[in-house]
């Protein structure tokens, strides 16, 4: 992560042309959104007075109370590669922050995303680790667009894992990605085409949580941008077609002590570390809560379903890719906790933050994993599932949010007012999405009955 002072961003902004700023951050269910200010109000920005309405974001306040400050982090200074020489763009990410009492500095809020991991890794810290390091791996489908550029259902290609072109047609795309993505200072570890016909992903290297996610909202935007310059639509919907693999967001977990990571032990037989089993204890214990944090759209239940490589049972395995959490064979500075089930409509923020507070719960409690599953979950019953201790994952976004607003531990962590405003969302998109007539009901039943 670049350090940058504010008389770096001032100079830079000067020496390549920067016109506008963009003033970065992200909503209560994972939205982008921003300000943008031309070039001459940097330097008020840059002293945190810039002010936006909070009441029209999602989440955030009342009418009555809506006035919000803008805090841009230094280090997110970014300029986009794809805006025109003649008047290039910039961005800051910034922290949300609300008036104090007349005479008193304005206070973090409570319910800005960013913020309440940086709340969940401070107590982290006072446990003794300095850093929670993630390794996000965000999967996407191309769509063509059509004449008038609105994004169809015909994918671009019939390619499959691995593929590469004429079979990959998203390559040239996935490229120009990649491009962009280096420029803007992202280390690309792999790209690739998924599973499914139109579907690609792009590794990029691990870093701290606030760095990662800022990362994830990033790419995204990247991903969407170049894709459209391609004839192309970009969807991070965890299953836009039925009979494929949807996208998932897999992501790879590990804590450290300054250089030490705290879940590498080589004298044990596994060579994870008494930590590393109780952070997994923790995941598994609080998963059935956090899936409506990590999954958390009506759409993210078709893709947690058996037979297409999404897990759907809450359970842990050293090479299994079947359970919820793989633990990956590297170990050293490498070792890590994998969990797979998150997909990448998750606001990342709010997803990293309740995995973390879930780990954080099992090290506290020092809690006990239960054994490993190295067997097929999909073709166990469910009574030898329920021998083994296995439970299911929610089966709708409906079930994962009544799970979650009786679990005390994320509602701690994540806040009351973030769960408030969440939940309330929630229950407004499922109960339109349970109220509605869909065209399978239709197909079904028009003639039968």
């Amino acid at each position: 992560m670049s350090k940058y002072t504010r008389e770096d961003i001032t100079r830079m902004a000067e020496e390549e042309n920067v016109r506008f700023i963009r003033l970065q951050f992200t909503d209560l269910l994972g939205t982008i959104k921003n300000v943008e200010i031309p070039v001459d109000q940097l330097q008020k920005a840059l002293d945190n007075q810039m002010m936006f309405d909070g009441s029209s974001i999602e989440g955030f306040v009342r009418i009555e109370e809506s006035d919000m400050y803008l805090y841009p982090d230094l280090n997110t200074w970014v300029i986009f590669p794809w805006t025109p020489e003649k008047g290039k763009v910039a961005r800051l990410i910034c922290d949300i922050y609300q008036p104090g009492s007349p005479g008193e500095e304005p206070t973090p809020f409570e319910g800005d995303p960013r913020g309440i991991l940086k709340r969940v890794l401070k107590e982290a810290e006072e446990l003794g680790f300095t850093d929670f390091n993630i390794g996000p791996e965000p999967e996407f489908f191309l769509f063509k667009n059509d004449e008038k550029g609105e994004p169809t259902l015909e994918l671009n290609d019939k390619g499959g894992y691995f593929d590469l072109a004429p079979t990959d047609l998203g390559e040239n795309c996935r490229r120009d990605i990649v491009l962009e993505l280096e420029d803007m200072g992202f280390e690309i570890e792999a790209s690739h085409h998924e599973v499914a016909p139109g579907q690609h992903e792009i590794d990029f290297k691990y870093a701290d949580a606030i760095s990662s996610c800022d990362d994830i909202q990033t790419f995204k935007l990247v991903v969407k941008t170049i894709a459209r310059k391609h004839g192309l639509h970009a969807t991070f919907m965890p299953k836009p077609l039925f009979g494929v693999n949807g996208s998932g967001m897999h992501c790879n977990m590990s804590l450290f002590k300054g250089k030490e990571n705290v879940f590498y032990d080589e004298s044990t037989e596994t060579q994870l570390s008494e930590t590393a089993m109780q952070f997994l204890s923790g995941i598994l214990e609080h998963a059935q809560a956090f899936t409506a944090i990590t999954n958390p759209i009506v759409n993210s239940y078709k893709r947690l379903v058996p037979g297409y490589e999404a897990p759907v049972y809450v359970a842990w395995s050293l090479r299994n890719r079947s359970p919820l959490v793989r633990i990956p064979n590297s170990r050293g500075l490498s070792t890590r906790v994998e969990v797979r089930s998150p997909d990448p409509a998750a606001n990342p923020y709010l997803a990293m933050a309740a995995m973390l507070a879930a780990g954080l719960d099992g090290i506290k409690k020092k809690a006990t994993p239960p054994s490993a599953t190295d067997r097929n979950i999909y073709v166990m019953s469910r009574e030898e599932r329920e021998e083994e201790g296995i439970k299911d994952l929610p089966a709708t976004l409906k079930e994962a949010l009544d799970t979650l607003l009786k679990d005390e531990v994320l509602i701690k962590a994540l806040g009351e007012h973030a769960i408030e405003h969440f939940a309330e969302a929630k229950e407004i998109e499922w109960d339109m999405f349970r109220t509605q007539v869909h065209p399978w009901e239709r197909e079904q039943y028009m003639q039968t009955y």
